[in-house]
């Protein structure tokens, strides 16, 4: 199972800071990331991404659903991998595993201009080390998962066709 947790902050600094406890929390095993960003929204509303380059130990199917996600939640329509039936079958299939339509807004509504938000994907975390070491940056907690089998069922939509 994969926890998709947004935390959102007012100052992108607190962010920042977030965004590093996060990389320290994953070398000490806290947490196993499937993919880690930070999503900031300038004062004239244009969003801006910051990423690491590559997370250790993460499949290439891992990645792109990471991607996926992320686009749908961020970037849509401009999510570019999938387009017609096929995007729309995706955006079902995710809806249905926990990342609906609710979950989107409540993200939308993070993201105001002058705001941030730290989007990790952790296929483990231990939440009371995650938590207290998070605490004192402060911030909104949005949290879904997705289950094996849902992971599975769009890792396998993203591959297409065999």
């Amino acid at each position: 199972m994969s926890e998709l947790i947004v935390i959102g902050y007012d100052d992108p600094e607190a962010a920042q800071r977030g965004f590093a406890t996060v990389q320290d929390l994953q070398r000490d095993y806290v947490v196993h990331l499937n993919g880690l960003a930070v999503v900031s929204v300038d004062a004239d509303g244009t969003t801006h991404v910051d990423t690491t380059s590559r997370i250790v130990g993460v499949s290439a199917a891992s990645g792109a659903l990471w991607g996926t996600i992320f686009g749908i939640l961020f970037l849509l329509p401009g999510v570019g991998l999938l387009t017609g039936a096929a995007l729309g079958g995706l955006v079902g299939r995710i809806s249905r595993s926990g990342i609906d339509d609710r979950f989107r807004q409540q993200v939308e509504d993070l993201l105001k201009p002058g705001s941030a938000a730290v989007v990790i994907m952790a296929s483990k975390i231990t939440d009371d080390k995650f938590t207290v070491a998070m605490q004192p940056h402060g911030g909104t907690v949005l949290k879904t998962s997705l289950s094996d089998e849902d992971e599975k069922e769009l890792a396998d939509q993203l591959a297409g066709p065999e």
